[in-house]
């Protein structure tokens, strides 16, 4: 594995290439998702995902040589991170179901600015730069833009999904939930390996969507056609398999915030998937909204601290494991 702190190293045009594939692969997820809550419940759907992911794990852990047998202080933090993890991707799932692909790769991306919020206001782990609240205004203004901007009755305009203010709010929440995970994965990591972690969090997360499934869902074999098992597969393989691959490779060679700045990639290529491929109504506010939502995360990621520490020293390696955890964001 490259030692980042040895030498600093620029962005090739192939890892440029890259960390731009995974972000728009990222975008089409919510796409994915869309498609197979039309016909399968939807905690069923995570429960699918994260079983595949579960085994691409097994695949990576035994490649780089982590043990996945958990020591007894590394029990809770996995615990909490799969509670956070069923928690978060049920109510995406539960979310894109009641509105649009495109709404939830919009909402989905705003972790970030809980994220911030809580490391500024709670923790006092990070400070809230004049740049990132610049970014955060202006992402949250484009939320509320598309909250109360959005046309929810059924137009003449032919679209297959209508999105509802339940739906965005229960999109709205997963974020936050997504937020408060990925800083507990932070904080697991100082215990946990990175690829044991992710491994344990997608088992636990599997027996607890399975779980609930069995209990509360009610599954209709028959009534699933090939759509709806296309997207349950592009999101345990290309999602949770080629995207983690990727971006683990991208991260033994360079830093964090290199690969972040790529992130406002990911709801443009959303909505555009939304468009295309669910006919999903674009209207002039939800274009704005995606294009501040998207500098929002630009301003948060690109600033010239990152531009300084990826001249000099590198970032701190648990910034580092900490990125590669959030493949699993949606």
């Amino acid at each position: 594995m490259t030692d980042k702190n040895d030498e600093s190293h620029n962005l090739t045009l192939t890892a440029v290439m890259l960390a731009s594939l995974i972000a728009t692969l990222w975008g089409f997820n919510s796409v994915a998702v869309r498609y197979s809550v039309d016909e399968m419940p939807p905690v069923f759907v995570a429960g699918l995902r994260f079983l595949i992911g579960a085994i691409v794990m097994v695949g990576w852990c035994r490649w780089e040589g982590s043990d996945l047998r958990l020591k007894r202080v590394e029990i809770w933090p996995c615990l909490v991170i799969g509670v956070l993890l069923f928690v978060q991707i049920s109510l995406f799932n539960a979310g894109v179901e009641l509105s649009t692909a495109s709404h939830g790769s919009l909402y989905i991306n705003t972790f970030v600015f809980w994220v911030i919020g809580i490391e500024h206001f709670i923790t006092r782990a990070d400070r809230l730069t004049i740049r990132k609240s610049i970014g955060v205004t202006l992402a949250g203004a484009s939320v509320v833009l598309l909250i109360t901007a959005t046309d929810r009755s059924h137009s003449t305009q032919v679209v297959r999904d209508i999105p509802t203010l339940t739906g965005d709010l229960i999109l709205c929440l997963s974020a936050f939930f997504l937020g408060v995970k990925i800083l507990a994965t932070k904080s697991a990591l100082r215990i946990v390996k990175p690829g044991t972690l992710i491994f344990w969090q997608s088992v636990i997360g599997t027996v607890l969507f399975f779980l609930w499934s069995f209990a509360f869902e009610e599954i209709q074999w028959t009534e699933t056609t090939w759509p709806s098992w296309v997207g349950v597969l592009y999101q345990g393989i290309f999602v949770a398999g080629f995207c983690f691959v990727i971006q683990a490779r991208l991260m033994q060679t360079y830093s964090a915030s290199q690969i972040s700045v790529f992130a406002f990639i990911t709801p443009l290529s959303g909505v555009a998937a939304g468009v295309w491929m669910r006919n999903d109504r674009m209207s002039p506010w939800m274009l704005l909204a995606a294009l501040g939502i998207a500098l929002g995360i630009y301003f948060v990621n690109h600033s010239p601290h990152n531009d300084d520490k990826n001249q000099g020293a590198a970032d701190d390696p648990l910034e580092e494991e900490s990125s590669v955890t959030g493949i699993e964001i949606t």
